[in-house]
């Protein structure tokens, strides 16, 4: 049974992605802030004249509000930060999430890429309607599996065998979260085999 843990474990950390692009993002904008006021200090301090605003200057300017400035403005800045606030929040709190997903094994830990799963639906498809694996483009979201089947021009494809040969694979890889399917055949046919 220990194995079993250390399986659900290794499913969890495949199935969920790391918040670490959003934490580089993050600390890349604050080391350049930071690198900015560290310039423009530097620049006071041997009394050059500034980049943009000298350090002195900007906390004055923060600590009383410039009569310039209409209160609809800062409303709108403030409105903004506590926007970016909300959205990192709910970032740090929600769980990352592939979209792949997790097949049934008692013996071992089974993350199947939704590009495995949509090139097997694809070979099932193909074989169901008689054709060329290039007629059928299968695409494969978090819950739901779509067959596009292009049949040659005069072939008749069956459309009910298609969604019974995928609906079976379906079954067969018993994934979790369940797919449903929808098998799509195209009204125009293509030249060709």
């Amino acid at each position: 049974m220990k194995h079993r843990s250390t399986y659900q474990r290794i499913v969890r950390r495949e199935t969920h992605s790391a918040k670490s692009a959003l934490a580089i993002t993050l600390a890349a904008i604050v080391i350049l802030a930071l690198a900015y006021v560290a310039v423009e200090c530097v620049l006071a301090f041997l009394q050059r004249p500034p980049l943009l605003v000298a350090p002195g200057e900007a906390l004055a300017a923060a600590a009383e509000l410039p009569a310039g400035v209409a209160a609809s403005a800062l409303l709108g800045a403030g409105a903004l930060a506590t926007l970016v606030g909300v959205v990192l929040v709910v970032a740090a709190l929600t769980p990352g999430r592939r979209f792949d997903h997790v097949g049934e094994t008692s013996r071992t830990a089974l993350v199947v890429d939704n590009r495995a799963i949509a090139s097997a639906l694809a070979r099932r498809a193909s074989h169901a309607a008689d054709l060329d694996p290039d007629r059928v483009v299968v695409s494969v979201s978090r819950r739901v599996a779509e067959v596009r089947v292009q049949p040659a021009s005069g072939w008749p494809v069956n459309r009910d065998a298609i969604a019974d040969a995928v609906a079976d694979e379906l079954s067969h890889l018993a994934l979790t979260p369940t797919l449903r399917h929808r098998v799509i055949v195209s009204k125009q046919g293509v030249v060709g085999a």
